[in-house]
């Protein structure tokens, strides 16, 4: 049934069962929308616009200033800023150069940092001038040798309510401050005023690595996925075709994901592109930021988490933002519930749907379809020109019978090319060198809709985000008089959970939290910090000794929803 895709008949009109393959790179792809859309509107930001034919200007010229400082194909060089103009100016100068983007989370510690440039090795870095010092400061070693800053914080500060209520000499005083640029970087601006690359310059290929994103996979270990450049155009054109009422060249796509995000990068940055439309980017998620952007240009299209649509849902109920001309809305990182659902198409007219996806997927591989079969709850049906299969964990190849629990494992043109120095766990992340293994539990029904039953994997969702595990443990066993300790997603509804630490002691000690909390401020970014800290006698491990973290997570919840019943009596 999977290889006949029978669930194409679920289909929104218009929706092919196969995509056309790309066969170019994505700085093919942006010269094709320069030529066909040179004065429309690439990006917005902060109701400053810039043409495609700016962009690829500007591009252009930083590709050439990358070229003089030395990057040379098959370089990595590391992003490390928020959503902004420079950030989709960088990423398709890096790849026109020959170069690997690698994306990062401008909120890491430097911890956090370190760990994936060890890994990387990019000596190149792009970053946001406020967390260039933190780049600088990164050890010697990494053979980190420029440092590119980049000047977002103007629009940032003063296109905020907080900047406008500024008096004008005390906004003043805080643009120089927030302006500065950083000692010893060079400053992106210079890159753009170089001359534009040669056109005789090298071109990258379609089998070329686009981008280096890192993951924690299903080991809780951050590995880089190498996806390519087929790989994001192929997922953008699957994209595209899923949503076929989408207007070509005349649509606003609003970028609230962060572009560090798998998920960010695809839709804000290259499935805008693909459609040739105007990506109207966001630093940070502010519903009032959002709505005053709506004036001028109205989403059509808003890819974002279940929280975002909830919170924007809210804002629209209360008559702040029109929701009138959006034609698509698609969720995904967690589970999007019905009463979310109702509340955004009472509101918007228009339908918001589940996918799913993975970063070795770049990212979208099913979703449901904009047609009146969807069936909210579950993850959908495979995008066109993807294959799927359930079958059982420990026998890979063995297909489940139809209705029963099995690994989901993906093949199609978005799936990736494996990970970064890693040829084993690259190896074991396939099935028969094309079927890639997510971890995650499903049902597939009749139709071949697939619903997430339970994740083999112990990452943590929280805020659209993944957590792994063992690195928080590693900070939290590092607390004084902490014997060691198991962390937890523990579900908080629509499909977030809160991270929390069960510790075990040494004998005769007493739990410091605040040193466990300040522990976690050093070395985790927010979202991975425990928000509860729980101290047991002992943890559940198996006959080999591993702790049991499904079992901890489980006497969690039990425990929740006894204390819950107890209240109630």
């Amino acid at each position: 049934m999977n290889e006949a895709r029978t669930w194409n008949r679920f289909y929104a009109p218009g929706t092919p069962v196969d995509i056309e393959t790309a066969t170019g790179s994505l700085c093919d792809l942006l010269d094709e929308r320069v030529a066909e859309f040179a004065d429309r509107d690439a990006i917005s930001f902060f109701g400053a616009t810039v043409t495609y034919r700016q962009l690829a200007d500007r591009v252009a010229r930083t590709a050439n200033g990358l070229r003089e400082l030395g990057v040379k194909p098959g370089d990595r060089v590391a992003l490390v800023m928020p959503n902004a103009p420079q950030h989709v100016i960088a990423f398709y100068a890096v790849l026109r150069v020959g170069g690997i983007v690698v994306e990062h989370n401008p909120l890491y510690t430097p911890d956090e940092l370190e760990v994936q440039f060890r890994d990387h090795g990019a000596q190149t870095v792009i970053a946001w001038d406020k967390v260039a010092p933190t780049i600088q400061a990164l050890p010697a070693e990494l053979g980190i040798r420029t440092v590119v800053s980049v000047d977002v914080t103007r629009a940032m500060a003063f296109s905020t309510r907080l900047a406008l209520r500024l008096p004008i000499a005390k906004a003043r005083a805080s643009r120089a401050t927030l302006t500065a640029p950083a000692p010893g970087t060079v400053p992106f601006a210079r890159l753009e005023r170089s001359a534009p690359l040669a056109a005789s310059h090298p071109r990258p290929q379609v089998s070329d690595t686009a981008c280096l994103q890192y993951t924690s996979g299903t080991t809780g270990t951050p590995k880089g996925a190498i996806i390519t450049h087929g790989n994001l155009w192929s997922n953008a054109r699957q994209g595209a075709a899923w949503m076929p009422q989408f207007e070509r060249g005349s649509g606003s796509i609003y970028g609230l994901l962060p572009m560090f995000h798998s998920f960010g990068l695809l839709l804000s940055v290259i499935y805008s592109v693909e459609t040739g439309s105007r990506a109207v980017l966001f630093p940070t998620f502010d519903p009032d930021l959002v709505a005053q952007a709506a004036r001028r240009f109205p989403p059509t299209f808003i890819p974002a988490v279940p929280p975002m649509f909830d919170r924007l849902a809210r804002v629209a109920r209360d008559g702040k933002l029109d929701l009138s001309q959006v034609v698509y809305s698609i969720s995904g990182a967690m589970t999007l519930t019905p009463a979310i659902v109702g509340r955004w198409e009472d509101l918007a007219g228009s339908m918001l749907n589940e996918g799913y996806g993975m970063t070795e997927t770049s990212p979208v591989a099913l979703a449901n379809p904009f047609s009146d079969v969807r069936k909210i709850g579950a993850i959908g049906i495979p995008f066109p020109s993807t294959d799927i299969r359930v079958v059982d964990p420990e026998q890979p190849t063995r297909e489940v019978a139809q209705g029963e629990v099995g690994e989901l494992l993906i093949a199609g043109p978005q799936v990736f090319g494996g990970y970064w120095n890693r040829p084993d766990e690259s190896a074991a992340a396939m099935v028969d060198g094309r079927w890639l293994r997510t971890g995650d539990l499903v049902v597939q029904d009749e139709d071949g809709f697939v619903t997430v039953v339970d994740r083999k994997k112990e990452l943590i969702i929280t805020g659209g985000f993944n957590v792994s595990p063992s690195e928080v443990e590693r900070v939290v066993n590092g607390v004084p008089g902490v014997a060691e300790s198991a962390v937890v997603g523990v579900p908080r509804g629509g499909g977030a959970e809160v991270v929390t630490a069960v510790v075990v002691l040494d004998p005769g000690a007493a739990f410091d939290e605040d040193a466990a909390r300040a522990a976690a401020r050093e070395s985790l970014a927010e979202y991975k910090r425990p928000t509860s800290y729980l101290v047991w006698e002992e943890l559940p491990k198996s006959l080999i000794g591993k702790v049991l973290r499904r079992r901890v997570r489980d006497t969690l919840i039990a425990d929740r929803k006894a204390t819950r019943a107890a209240d109630e009596e």
